[in-house]
C-alpha cells in the first residue's frame, strides 16, 4: 500500500492513534473480559487475550511518544531546533525508552527469554569507545527491535539504521526515526543503489557512540527468496557465490556491496559485530505469531567481534563476509537441532 504523505501522516494518521488508546483504555473492562471469556474456546493459554493486551500496552507507549514528541517540537521551537544535538540526544533517550517498554511487555506477556552466549566486548562505560557496524541475520519482525533495544539500553549506543519505508505506517516508528540519523528506502524492485547510498550516507557520519546496524541479507529467510537469491548470484557471473549460497541452510546468501560501502565510508577505527540469532524463525508472519501463540520461548544470541585492526582488506571483504556468514548458519543449524 502507497504510504500516505508526510502531512497526511501527521494531521490524521498519527492523531487517530492517540484517540485509539484513549477509546481503548475507557472500554479496558469490557473487551479485556470478553477477550478472556473468548480465549476459553481458543487453543492457547489466553492467547486472544494476551495478544490484545500486548497491542493495549504497545499502543500506549506509542501514544505516549507521540505525545512527548510532539513536547520536544514546541521545545525545539516548533521544529526549528529539532536536530539540533541536544534535541538529537533527546529523541535517542525517548527511543530507548520506548523500546524498554516495549521489550519489557512483550518478555512478560509472551513469556519470552533471551540467552547470550556471548556478548559484545562492548559496554556502556568504555574510555575507548568506537564505532561499530552491526551486521546482524535477519528473522522475524521483532529480531531488529530486540537488536537495537540491545544496543540503545544495553550498550547505551545510538542506533542508526536503513528501513523499508513502509514502515512509516507505524506513527511513533516514523516520527522518531525520521528525526535521527536513519534512512528509509522505497521498497520495490531495483532498490539497491539507493540502499547502498543510505548505508554510505549513514555510515560516513558515524561517531564513537553510534552502532550502525545492516541486515545483509536484504530480508527473511525463505526457501523461496533463498532460491532466487542463488539465481541471480548465476545470473550476473558469480557461480562461486552461488554455490556457496547453496550450502547455507537457514540463512539467504550476503549482500557483500551494502557491507562493503560501509565498511569502507565509515571511521577506520570502526568495530565489526556480528549477530547471530535462534528462536524466531517460527514467528515471520502474522499467521507464524497466530499459531506460535503463547510463545514461552527463548531467543539464543551469539556474537562474533572484531576491532578495526583485523579487518580484511576490500579485495578480501566479500570471502570474509561469506565465512563468518556460514560460521553464522552452522551455529543456527546447531542451536535448532538442540532445542529440536
Amino acid at each position: 500500500m502507497r504510504l500516505p504523505p508526510r502531512w497526511l501522516r501527521r494531521m490524521l494518521i498519527d492523531p487517530a492513534v492517540t484517540l485509539l488508546v484513549v477509546l481503548a483504555a475507557l472500554s479496558l473492562p469490557i473487551w479485556a473480559i470478553g477477550a478472556a471469556f473468548v480465549s476459553r474456546y481458543v487453543p492457547g493459554k489466553w492467547r486472544i487475550l494476551r495478544l490484545l493486551w500486548f497491542l493495549f500496552l504497545y499502543l500506549g507507549v506509542e501514544a505516549l511518544a507521540m505525545i512527548m514528541m510532539f513536547g520536544l517540537w514546541i521545545g525545539s521551537g516548533f521544529g526549528w531546533k529539532i536536530r539540533s544535538p541536544a534535541f538529537e540526544t533527546a529523541h535517542y533517550w525517548l527511543l530507548g525508552l520506548m523500546l524498554r517498554l516495549i521489550i519489557g511487555s512483550a518478555k512478560r506477556t509472551f513469556k519470552l527469554t533471551i540467552d547470550f552466549e556471548s556478548a559484545p566486548r562492548v559496554t556502556a562505560d568504555d574510555v575507548d569507545r568506537r564505532p561499530i557496524l552491526v551486521l546482524s541475520r535477519h528473522a522475524g519482525p521483532g529480531d531488529s527491535m530486540l537488536l537495537i533495544d540491545a544496543l540503545a539500553n544495553g550498550y547505551l549506543r545510538r542506533p542508526r539504521i536503513v528501513l523499508k519505508d513502509f514502515l512509516q505506517w507505524d506513527p511513533a516508528v516514523d516520527v522518531i526515526l525520521n528525526r535521527l540519523p536513519t534512512s528509509f528506502v522505497h521498497t520495490g524492485k531495483n532498490i539497491g543503489d539507493p540502499v547502498v547510498e543510505a548505508i554510505a550516507a549513514l555510515a560516513r557520519t558515524m561517531s564513537p557512540d553510534d552502532a550502525f546496524v545492516i541486515f545483509p541479507e536484504g530480508g527473511n529467510f525463505s526457501e523461496g527468496r533463498r532460491d532466487r537469491a542463488i539465481k541471480k548470484l548465476i545470473e550476473i557471473g558469480r557461480p562461486d557465490l552461488a554455490e556457496r549460497a547453496r550450502d547455507l541452510k537457514n540463512t539467504l546468501p550476503p549482500k557483500p556491496k551494502g557491507v562493503m560501502t560501509a565498511l569502507s565510508t565509515a571511521p577506520q577505527n570502526s568495530d565489526v559485530i556480528f549477530v547471530g540469532h535462534s528462536g524466531l524463525e517460527s514467528f515471520i508472519t502474522a499467521r507464524d505469531i497466530w499459531r506460535g501463540m503463547p510463545m514461552d520461548t527463548s531467543v539464543a544470541v551469539r556474537v562474533w567481534q572484531y576491532p578495526a585492526e583485523t579487518i580484511p582488506p576490500p579485495e578480501g571483504q566479500e570471502t570474509w563476509l561469506y565465512d563468518i556468514w556460514d560460521e553464522i548458519d552452522n551455529w543456527i543449524e546447531a542451536r535448532m537441532e538442540k532445542t529440536g
